[in-house]
C-alpha cells in the first residue's frame, strides 16, 4: 500500500521537529550539524510528496529536491572542514568552547 501525502507530511513534520529539538538542545556541532540535515530531508518529503500528488506530471520538486542535496552536501563538508580546525585549535567541538570565534 503506497502512503497518502497527509503521510508524508506527517512523517516530514515528525522529521522536522526532532531536527529543531536537536539543534537547539545539543551542545556537540556534529549534532547540530545532523539535526540541520534531518530539516533538510523534511524539506525533500515536502518537496517529493507535493511533486508526486499535486503536479504528478512536472518535475519541479524533483529538481528542487535535487538541489537541495547538492546545497546540503556541500554545507556538510564545509562544515566539517570548520569543524576539525576548531578540534585541532580548541580540542573540543563543544558550542560553548567557541565562543571566543566570535571576535
Amino acid at each position: 500500500m503506497e502512503p497518502g501525502l497527509y503521510q508524508i507530511l506527517i512523517l516530514s513534520t515528525a522529521l522536522f521537529f526532532i531536527g529543531i529539538y536537536g539543534f537547539l538542545s545539543r551542545k556537540n556541532l556534529i549534532t547540530m550539524l545532523m539535526s540541520i540535515e534531518l530539516i533538510l530531508n523534511s524539506v525533500n518529503l515536502n518537496f517529493i510528496g507535493f511533486n508526486k500528488y499535486l503536479w504528478p506530471n512536472q518535475m519541479s520538486g524533483l529538481f528542487f529536491t535535487l538541489f537541495i542535496i547538492a546545497i546540503a552536501a556541500a554545507e556538510a563538508a564545509v562544515a566539517i572542514a570548520i569543524i576539525i580546525n576548531l578540534y585541532r585549535s580548541h580540542r573540543s567541538i563543544d558550542v560553548e568552547e567557541a565562543k571566543d570565534l566570535k571576535y
